[in-house]
């Protein structure tokens, strides 16, 4: 039954042997290993811990078979080897022998050793204070106990709950239906009569709930929806006597100018007594609530289940929870909002719960497994952009970033804050912490080739950030990176110093000394990603004093760019690069006339043909004509040797803005040292603004036509269908537009002909100017 676990997994290895100090007793030493396992079966949390069990020998005495009473020990007590026999007969020996102490001394009583939790999360330390071990042979003498008085239903209760605690026995006590139902009735209706009482039927329960098979006679016995209701109660309950705590406090402040000094003296007695009794009742409560929540957590592993439990409040409940101290609870609390945060409403109403700001403090505590359990939770409220910002304002990226030190949560704290460095205003915050120190140190000492790629992925968010890129490169940071990226062609930190070199200033300028390398590494390097990194780079490289004539030549770019060039022969994203490199180097007057000469322009508006529809590549292409054609002589050759006006005049008016700026730009110098093409370039302007004035109007004339047509219907008028019908270019057509005085010698086209490209300039048609 053991393997059919989901959540819990114990292993139990025998120790030493002793007699009890004060008792007819032997004392059992043993060691308990205790394991929490995830969903999968992957160990969450894990505990090891010295036990002791107590046999109480009461049919003990002078006249007693010491051979026997030893058998019969071994027989009954697993976690005793029959090979150490000779030895419990040598401590039976010395019992029957010893002199009984008359009197127990109150510290004497304190020694008594405490029975063994089933697991780490077990409410009760000790089972109870009873003498007798409970044994499935008087099952039916304990039943009968929970028909008694209180104190008789909390002993039947613990004798049970002895029993349950044995998986060995759950398969028994699932079929005793008069158990089952006996127990539920004094759960439902004594609850709140003992805290005691109540613990020890839900910690039965609970023993059940850890194996799915026994999932449907809990929820039979609607155990489940009893549990919500003890929970509810419970937090109502710590709330208002804290209350009331915090009010009596303010008010014996309040008397020390009002009272004498007897009085509230008298009064801080009373007080004192009250926060005593509120101690003693809070240690006993998290008992309580530590195993109604972790039998909650069993049986949500039914989404139907967890639906009802979220309908009852539980989200709400569990984040009031966060308040309190004891480690144990808050691990069991935070696991079990780990898991509703899985679902967007669950996450809304942690929100509005003040969740972010109630775990800030747990992320400060000592237990590695608490602040396990809070920052993945974290990481699935980290998704909304809202949550991420409450989790800065509410100063948890200092702390955080310590955490990256941990290997424990390394991992889980570096997703966070990848979410969290999404933001370029959370970028510059990092700055001020020690999180670009901590990343070289992960990165630059990595064991693996391959770094971390949660690591890797936050480094390369931060190095888009100017501040965050000049603290990377201090120390020899850039070379060290450098080294490790070409060593091991790793392309995430590659990707990471290509970030680095998008920032103008003293970042950039380290990056003369290593292009040889990068330009290199274009031919001979493997990784395809990796070259792509390398052509970014060489496209950021924006230096003045740079020769990239040079760089063409010794590397022989040319004809690789113009292999890859070829439209659908390679990844887009790699053209892209090879493009904006190409603009980088036209920005030289000298590369840029080298560039023209090389006879690559007509591989780029190959490629502006065939990508018509992908803005980021028609873009850069004209970025590139645009350098050419600043410069005086690679100008003329745009001008004379290619086709590349024509298209540009076309794409004037593109949807994309950025794409008309460009264009416009272009056709400015272009029509400064040609009036034939400034004066087309004006026709084209007059032509697309005259158009959707025109356009505009018509627009009116249709709504009017319509709104007619509505008035007049019955009058034999068009009808609305027949409006709807004739195409705006029609009517456009019945517009005599004159456009003699912008005509050239040849003429322009016809207006039916100007109006049908505007229509499709939307979808980017080939180029009206197009030479034969």
């Amino acid at each position: 039954m053991e393997g059919d676990a989901k959540y819990l997994k114990r292993k139990v290895k025998a120790g030493s042997l002793d007699v009890h100090p004060t008792e007819k007793a032997l004392v059992v030493n043993y060691e308990l290993e205790a394991t929490i396992l995830g969903e999968l079966g992957d160990p969450m949390l894990g505990d090891r811990k010295e036990c002791q069990k107590i046999i109480r020998l009461k049919s003990l005495n002078s006249g007693t078979d010491i051979s026997s009473l030893a058998n019969e020990v071994i027989s009954k007590c697993k976690l005793i080897h029959p090979s150490k026999l000779p030895e419990v007969e040598q401590l039976l020996y010395y019992l029957q022998n010893r002199k009984e102490k008359t009197g127990k001394s109150e510290e004497e009583q304190s020694l008594r050793p405490k029975s063994a939790s089933f697991h780490r999360y077990s409410p009760i330390e000790a089972g109870s204070d009873l003498e007798e071990t409970a044994n499935i042979n008087d099952l039916d003498d304990y039943i009968e106990l929970l028909y008694e008085e209180i104190s008789g239903k909390v002993t039947g209760s613990s004798l049970i709950l002895q029993l349950s605690r044995n998986p060995d026995n759950l398969e028994e006590l699932s079929q005793n239906e008069t158990l089952l139902g006996a127990l539920s009735r004094v759960l439902r209706e004594d609850w709140k009569t003992s805290i005691d009482l109540t613990t020890n039927i839900i910690y039965t329960f609970f023993c059940f709930s850890t194996f799915t098979q026994f999932h449907p006679i809990i929820m039979h016995h609607k155990v489940g929806s009893q549990v919500m209701e003890i929970l509810q109660y419970e937090v109502n309950r710590y709330t208002q006597w804290t209350t009331d705590l915090y009010k009596k406090s303010k008010s014996i402040e309040n008397m020390k100018n009002s009272k004498t000094a007897a009085d509230i003296d008298r009064e801080k007695a009373e007080y004192e007594i009250s926060d005593k009794k509120f101690q003693n009742f809070v240690t006993k409560q998290e008992q309580a609530l530590r195993v109604s929540i972790y039998l909650l957590l069993n049986l949500s592993e039914d989404v139907k289940v967890e639906e009802k439990m979220k309908r009852r409040g539980v989200t709400q409940l569990l984040v009031q929870l966060l308040n309190r101290t004891n480690e144990e609870l808050l691990i069991l609390v935070v696991s079990f909002l780990k898991k509703l945060s899985l679902y967007s409403e669950n996450k809304d109403t942690m929100v509005s719960a003040a969740v972010i700001e109630k775990l800030t403090p747990l992320l400060s505590s000592q237990s590695s497994d608490l602040i396990n359990a809070v920052v993945r939770l974290l990481l699935n409220l980290s998704f909304d952009s809202q949550v991420r910002g409450r989790m800065v304002k509410a100063g948890m990226l200092p702390r955080l970033v310590s955490l990256l030190q941990d290997p424990g949560n390394q991992n889980p704290v570096s997703c966070v804050l990848y979410h969290l460095s999404m933001d370029d205003k959370v970028k510059s915050m990092f700055t001020y912490t020690e999180a670009i120190p901590c990343l070289m140190k992960i990165i630059l000492k990595s064991p693996e080739e391959q770094v971390d790629l949660e690591i890797m992925a936050l480094a390369i968010n931060l190095a888009a950030n100017k501040r965050n890129a000049q603290l990377i490169c201090e120390s020899n940071g850039l070379r060290l990176l450098m080294q490790r990226a070409f060593s091991y062609q790793d392309p995430l930190i590659i990707k990471m110093i290509r970030n680095i070199s998008q920032h103008d200033g003293v970042t950039k300028n380290l990056f003369i000394e290593f292009i040889g390398d990068i330009a290199d590494a274009v031919h001979r390097a493997d990784n395809e990603e990796f070259v792509l990194e390398c052509i970014g780079i060489l496209g950021n490289l924006t230096l003045p004093d740079l020769d990239f004539t040079r760089i063409l030549k010794e590397f022989e770019l040319i004809d690789w760019m113009k292999c890859r060039l070829v439209p659908n022969s390679g990844e887009d994203d790699l053209i892209l690069e090879i493009v904006v490199f190409i603009g980088t180097c036209a920005t030289d007057e000298a590369a840029a006339m080298f560039l023209c000469n090389c006879e690559i322009l007509p591989s780029l508006i190959d490629l502006l043909k065939a990508k018509q529809e992908d803005d980021e590549i028609v873009l850069q292409v004209i970025y590139v004509f645009y350098q050419l054609s600043s410069h005086k002589e690679s100008r003329k050759y745009v001008l004379d040797e290619t086709e590349a006006i024509p298209y540009l005049l076309d794409l004037l008016h593109d949807r994309n803005p950025e794409v008309q700026k460009v264009c416009d730009s272009t056709l400015q110098m272009i029509g400064e040292v040609s009036p034939e093409w400034a004066q087309r370039l004006m026709g084209e302007k007059f032509r697309f603004h005259n158009a959707q004035w025109i356009e505009m109007v018509q627009s009116q004339q249709l709504a009017d036509i319509a709104n007619l047509c509505q008035e007049e219907e019955d009058e034999g008028l068009l009808g609305e269908e027949d409006i709807l019908d004739i195409d705006r270019a029609e009517l456009l057509l019945g517009q005599d537009i004159s456009m003699d005085t912008l005509s050239d010698e040849d003429g322009l086209e016809d207006s039916q002909e100007n109006n049908r490209e505007a229509a499709l300039r939307s979808t980017r048609p080939m180029s009206a100017y197009r030479r034969e």
